[in-house]
């Protein structure tokens, strides 16, 4: 793994559960603003997808973008966490 790639995945790590970020706002984290397709590149290379929540990230039109599992899986993702968010919620 590369610096980069380990200041990427660690500032996707930081992305809290039920939680979206764009992929600018990773590359701002990650020591390079301009770089939001290198972050990209990274995220399709993410080995660790259960750890490394590459699903949170979006673009900065708040549409998906791409993933490794597809399109689907990962709005599958992101809909489950927001559902198991509302039902913490509710036990509260």
């Amino acid at each position: 793994m590369t610096a980069w790639a380990w200041k990427v995945y660690k500032a996707v790590m930081g992305i809290p559960f039920g939680q979206v970020r764009t992929y600018k706002w990773v590359a701002v984290r990650a020591g390079k603003p301009g770089a939001c397709r290198a972050v990209g590149q990274v995220l399709k290379s993410n080995p660790y997808l259960l750890v490394i929540p590459c699903h949170r990230v979006i673009k900065s039109d708040n549409s998906l973008g791409g993933y490794a599992l597809g399109s689907e899986r990962k709005r599958m993702l992101l809909d489950s966490e927001k559902e198991i968010l509302k039902c913490l919620g509710n036990r509260r």
